[in-house]
C-alpha cells in the first residue's frame, strides 16, 4: 500500500457480500481493502481506528443499521466518504439516504464497472446515484424536503425519542418530564406515526439517525 491509495472499508452483515466485494475491487489498481465490518457499531470503531478514504456500506444490519452509522460517520469524521449499498431502488429512499450523509446510493445488482464508476466519482468529489434511478426525481426529492423524515418533531417529540430509544418507560418517562402518562402516550404515537416506526426497536434506530444518541450507548 502506498499513500496515493483510495483506503476502503466494507460493510455488510453477510459474509459472502463482503467476500464477493473484496473479490471485485482487490486487484484493481490505486484501490486497497483495509478492513470489513458486519454491523454499524463495528462500521463506526473500525472509522475511529483505521480511518478509511470511502466506507461502503450496507443499509440493513443487525445492532446499528446503515442509515445510523452513516448519520453518525458523517457526524464525526465528515472527510470520510460515504457509499450506500443497498437493494432500495425507491429514489425517495435514496434522497433520503443522501440528505443524512452519504456521498453515493449504489444498487447491490449493479455491475463491476457501476461500482467502479460510483467510486472514481465519489473519489473525485462528486455525488453518485445509481443509473437505475432518476437522479433528477431525487434532486427533486432533496430540494423540496420531503426526503427528510423525522424533521417535522418538535422538541418535546425529540426529547421524548431520546428517553425513550435509552430503555425508559412511559410511566418514567411521565415522571423526569413532569408530564401526564397520557401525554407521553399521545406522543408516542404521533413519533410512531410520523416515522412510520412500529415498535421502541425502530424508534431507537431513529434517535440514532437524528444524532440523540451516540455510538456508545
Amino acid at each position: 500500500m502506498n499513500i496515493a491509495d483510495y483506503r476502503i472499508l466494507l460493510v455488510d452483515d453477510h459474509r459472502i457480500i463482503l467476500e464477493g466485494l473484496r473479490a471485485l475491487l482487490c486487484d484493481v489498481s490505486g484501490l486497497v481493502i483495509i478492513g470489513e465490518a458486519e454491523n454499524g457499531r463495528e462500521a463506526i470503531t473500525a472509522c475511529r481506528n483505521l480511518r478509511p478514504d470511502l466506507v461502503l456500506m450496507d443499509l440493513n444490519m443487525p445492532l446499528l443499521d446503515g442509515v445510523s452509522a452513516l448519520t453518525l460517520i458523517r457526524q464525526r469524521w465528515p472527510r470520510i466518504r460515504l457509499m450506500a449499498l443497498t437493494s432500495n431502488t425507491s429514489e425517495r429512499n435514496a434522497a433520503r439516504i443522501l440528505d443524512v450523509g452519504a456521498d453515493g446510493y449504489v444498487l447491490k445488482r449493479s455491475r463491476r464497472d457501476d461500482l467502479l464508476r460510483a467510486i472514481a466519482q465519489i473519489r473525485a468529489g462528486g455525488i453518485y446515484i445509481d443509473r437505475e434511478l432518476d437522479a433528477f426525481q431525487v434532486a427533486s426529492l432533496r430540494s423540496s424536503g420531503d426526503s427528510v423524515d423525522g424533521m417535522s418533531l418538535t422538541d418535546r417529540e425529540r426529547q421524548i425519542l431520546k428517553l425513550v430509544a435509552e430503555g425508559l418507560r412511559n410511566r418514567n418517562v411521565a415522571e423526569l418530564l413532569c408530564i401526564s402518562l397520557k401525554t407521553v402516550e399521545t406522543h408516542r404515537l404521533n413519533l410512531m406515526r410520523k416515522l412510520d416506526a412500529h415498535n421502541a426497536a425502530d424508534l431507537t434506530q431513529w434517535a440514532y439517525r437524528l444524532g440523540l444518541l451516540g455510538s456508545d450507548q
